[in-house]
């Protein structure tokens, strides 16, 4: 720091806020610290009685907070999404679209790892609204080190940290099963929340089709769906062990190539995915789709709109925050389930 006249501070950053007082009006900070003194301001700093000020001295390898704020947000930009105005070293990051946001966890640890920095994120793999506001980034002192900063950058490298994937998946079918169902007995009320679910994110469903537990037309339901043009199927009912629930059998019979059966989620643990030929995501969803509020049907949904291609391994991470507890207020996806 070093001590300047004000009105030769222009250009200058403040040290420390400096507060203003109007009785019975206000008592706050006029300017923060890390403002950069303007012409416009002078007068004002006149009026509150500040004929001298503490100024940052600008020196050789050394950045100013939002100088630094801006690097850490470039490690995190990508398309669909854009930054808030620098306050204070802090940059805020917000949504243009509605999408899927993904982060990179480990390398995101390794930047807060590094210390006097900071980027914090709200969850990846959760669907995401236009203006959402996904992470804010500053650096924690009032300057910072170049070279700490070009480490950072050396370490993240040229790939964001954050991505925002837009949904794809346009068109689904949904094929339920169950004799029970098909022959009348009883009306069917699987079909509705799954196409009230998939409504949420812009998907057409083009038709329902049921089907009696029969595999062979449970596998023909699924193929006549894709031959139309669905570019996602779901098949609702059949999915237990018991000897009439043909689905798990019937899809592998289209050829598809089963990701999953069986996820480490609560509700859902009888969930099936799979793909066939390689894009097309064929999903067996189990009884608690129809019923409870959120099930693993909710975590993997806006994965399989956004065309993201799930593995064994992604399944399998759900384990940790995979339990739902059914509280009485529902207030997913900000709560800690699929997290």
């Amino acid at each position: 720091m070093k001590l300047i006249d004000t009105e030769k501070a222009v250009g200058h950053v403040l040290c420390h806020d400096l507060t203003q007082i109007v009785p019975g009006v206000t008592k706050d900070a006029v300017f923060r610290k890390g403002h950069v003194v303007t012409e416009e301001d002078i007068p004002v700093l006149l009026s509150i009685g500040k004929e001298h000020l503490y100024v940052w001295e600008k020196t050789e390898g050394m950045l100013h907070e939002d100088e630094g704020a801006k690097i850490l947000y470039d490690l995190c930009k990508n398309d669909h999404m854009h930054p808030s105005e620098i306050k204070e070293g802090k940059v805020e990051i917000i949504s243009d679209i509605d999408g899927l946001l993904k982060i990179d966890k480990e390398r995101l640890y390794q930047v807060n790892a590094m210390g006097d920095m900071m980027i914090a994120t709200i969850h990846g793999n959760m669907p995401i609204k236009k203006g959402t506001k996904i992470a804010g980034t500053r650096v924690i002192p009032l300057i910072i080190e170049e070279e700490r900063m070009k480490k950072v950058q050396e370490l993240v490298g040229e790939k964001p940290l954050m991505e925002i994937l837009p949904y794809v998946k346009k068109t689904a079918v949904v094929v339920t099963t169950g004799s029970e169902v098909f022959k009348g007995r009883i009306e069917d009320k699987f079909g509705p929340v799954v196409k009230r679910k998939l409504e949420e994110f812009g998907v057409e469903v083009l038709y329902q089709k049921i089907v009696d537990d029969c595999q062979e037309d449970i596998t023909n339901a699924i193929l006549k769906a894709i031959e139309d043009g669905a570019e996602m199927v779901f098949c609702t009912g059949g999915m237990s062990v018991d000897p009439d629930d043909r689905t798990p059998g019937a899809i592998k019979a289209t050829g598809a190539d089963i990701v999953a059966y069986g996820a480490p989620v609560l509700p859902g643990a009888m969930f099936l995915v799979s793909y066939y030929n390689g894009e097309i995501p064929v999903c067996g969803l189990p009884g608690c789709v129809m019923y409870a509020k959120r099930t693993i049907f909710d975590l993997v949904l806006p994965r399989l709109v956004a065309g993201e291609k799930l593995t064994f391994e992604d399944m399998a991470q759900y384990g940790h925050g995979g339990l739902c507890m059914n509280c009485p207020v529902c207030t997913y996806p900000n709560c800690g389930f699929g997290k």
